[in-house]
Protein backbone atom coordinates (compact mmCIF):
# COMPACT_ATOMS: atom_id res chain seq x y z
CA UNK A 1 0.00 0.00 0.00
CA UNK A 2 1.35 3.51 -0.92
CA UNK A 3 0.65 5.97 1.68
CA UNK A 4 -0.54 9.61 0.36
CA UNK A 5 -2.29 10.67 3.78
CA UNK A 6 -2.63 8.63 7.43
CA UNK A 7 -6.32 8.35 6.09
CA UNK A 8 -5.70 7.85 2.33
CA UNK A 9 -3.88 4.25 0.96
CA UNK A 10 -3.30 3.49 -2.67
CA UNK A 11 -3.22 -0.28 -3.33
CA UNK A 12 0.45 -0.69 -5.16
CA UNK A 13 -2.08 -3.27 -7.53
CA UNK A 14 -3.63 -0.45 -9.13
CA UNK A 15 -0.27 1.39 -10.12
CA UNK A 16 0.94 -0.77 -13.56
CA UNK A 17 4.81 -0.23 -13.77
CA UNK A 18 6.80 -0.91 -17.07
CA UNK A 19 10.52 -0.74 -17.36
CA UNK A 20 11.30 0.40 -20.83
CA UNK A 21 14.38 1.97 -22.75
CA UNK A 22 15.41 5.25 -21.89
CA UNK A 23 16.68 7.95 -24.28
CA UNK A 24 19.87 9.86 -24.39
CA UNK A 25 23.00 9.42 -23.73
CA UNK A 26 24.42 7.06 -21.49
CA UNK A 27 26.74 4.82 -24.50
CA UNK A 28 25.90 1.72 -25.10
CA UNK A 29 24.33 0.49 -21.62
CA UNK A 30 21.35 2.70 -23.47
CA UNK A 31 20.55 0.35 -25.86
CA UNK A 32 20.84 -2.81 -23.74
CA UNK A 33 18.85 -1.98 -20.52
CA UNK A 34 15.70 -0.89 -19.44
CA UNK A 35 16.03 1.36 -16.97
CA UNK A 36 13.46 3.85 -17.36
CA UNK A 37 10.06 3.87 -15.74
CA UNK A 38 6.00 4.20 -17.15
CA UNK A 39 3.58 4.56 -14.62
CA UNK A 40 0.12 3.91 -15.34
CA UNK A 41 -2.84 4.77 -13.19
CA UNK A 42 -6.12 4.23 -14.07
CA UNK A 43 -7.69 7.55 -12.21
CA UNK A 44 -11.95 6.86 -13.14
CA UNK A 45 -11.57 3.21 -11.91
CA UNK A 46 -9.99 4.34 -9.09
CA UNK A 47 -11.16 4.62 -5.17
CA UNK A 48 -10.19 8.36 -5.14
CA UNK A 49 -13.38 10.78 -4.52
CA UNK A 50 -14.62 12.26 -7.45
CA UNK A 51 -13.74 15.86 -6.43
CA UNK A 52 -10.36 14.38 -6.15
CA UNK A 53 -10.52 12.69 -9.12
CA UNK A 54 -11.61 15.60 -11.29
CA UNK A 55 -8.46 17.95 -9.29
CA UNK A 56 -6.33 15.34 -10.69
CA UNK A 57 -7.10 15.13 -14.13
CA UNK A 58 -6.98 19.16 -14.12
CA UNK A 59 -3.42 19.04 -12.42
CA UNK A 60 -2.18 16.17 -14.74
CA UNK A 61 -2.46 18.06 -17.55
CA UNK A 62 -1.05 16.47 -20.95
CA UNK A 63 0.05 13.05 -18.74
CA UNK A 64 -3.26 12.03 -18.62
CA UNK A 65 -4.61 9.89 -21.75
CA UNK A 66 -8.39 10.43 -23.27
CA UNK A 67 -9.32 6.89 -21.46
CA UNK A 68 -8.50 8.53 -17.82
CA UNK A 69 -4.99 6.89 -17.21
CA UNK A 70 -2.31 8.97 -15.72
CA UNK A 71 1.04 8.75 -17.16
CA UNK A 72 4.55 9.44 -15.63
CA UNK A 73 7.94 8.64 -17.23
CA UNK A 74 10.84 8.20 -15.03
CA UNK A 75 13.95 8.40 -16.71
CA UNK A 76 16.04 10.40 -13.79
CA UNK A 77 18.40 7.93 -12.80
CA UNK A 78 20.40 5.08 -14.37
CA UNK A 79 18.76 2.41 -12.56
CA UNK A 80 15.33 0.94 -12.23
CA UNK A 81 15.27 0.62 -8.78
CA UNK A 82 15.82 4.86 -8.31
CA UNK A 83 13.50 5.60 -11.48
CA UNK A 84 10.60 3.09 -10.14
CA UNK A 85 10.69 4.99 -6.75
CA UNK A 86 10.82 8.63 -8.54
CA UNK A 87 7.96 7.57 -10.32
CA UNK A 88 6.23 6.56 -7.11
CA UNK A 89 7.09 9.83 -5.25
CA UNK A 90 5.97 11.99 -7.89
CA UNK A 91 2.75 10.59 -8.40
CA UNK A 92 2.11 10.76 -4.76
CA UNK A 93 2.90 14.42 -4.47
CA UNK A 94 0.39 14.40 -7.96
CA UNK A 95 -2.07 13.18 -5.63
CA UNK A 96 -1.17 15.00 -2.58
CA UNK A 97 -1.72 18.35 -4.80
CA UNK A 98 -5.29 17.15 -5.69
CA UNK A 99 -6.59 16.71 -2.65
CA UNK A 100 -5.89 20.25 -1.54
CA UNK A 101 -9.05 22.22 -2.32
CA UNK A 102 -8.94 25.13 -3.80
CA UNK A 103 -10.12 28.50 -2.01
CA UNK A 104 -13.28 29.70 -3.15
CA UNK A 105 -13.16 33.54 -4.41
CA UNK A 106 -15.08 35.95 -2.44
CA UNK A 107 -16.41 38.59 -4.99
CA UNK A 108 -15.78 41.76 -4.42
CA UNK A 109 -16.77 45.54 -5.29
CA UNK A 110 -14.25 48.97 -5.51
CA UNK A 111 -15.18 51.44 -2.71
CA UNK A 112 -17.02 54.59 -3.66
CA UNK A 113 -13.48 56.03 -2.83
CA UNK A 114 -11.75 54.27 -5.29
CA UNK A 115 -14.20 55.50 -8.13
CA UNK A 116 -13.46 58.70 -7.85
CA UNK A 117 -10.07 58.33 -7.39
CA UNK A 118 -10.46 56.90 -10.78
CA UNK A 119 -12.39 59.32 -12.38
CA UNK A 120 -10.24 61.94 -11.08
CA UNK A 121 -7.19 60.47 -12.34
CA UNK A 122 -9.32 60.00 -15.76
CA UNK A 123 -10.25 63.97 -15.75
CA UNK A 124 -6.33 65.06 -15.35
CA UNK A 125 -5.18 62.98 -18.39
CA UNK A 126 -8.10 64.22 -20.39
CA UNK A 127 -7.00 68.03 -19.65
CA UNK A 128 -3.32 67.02 -20.27
CA UNK A 129 -4.11 65.57 -23.72
CA UNK A 130 -6.36 68.37 -24.27
CA UNK A 131 -3.22 70.68 -23.55
CA UNK A 132 -1.46 68.77 -26.23
CA UNK A 133 -3.79 69.28 -29.31
CA UNK A 134 -2.68 72.10 -31.81
CA UNK A 135 -5.52 74.24 -32.90
CA UNK A 136 -5.28 75.15 -36.44
CA UNK A 137 -7.29 78.39 -36.58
Amino acid sequence: MIEITPSLLIDERDLQIDFVRASGPGGQNVNKVATAVQLRFDVNASSLPGDVKARLIRLAGNRITSEGVLLIEAKRFRTQEQNREDAIQRFVELVRKSLVKPKARKKTKPTQASKEERLKEKKRRAEIKKLRQERGW
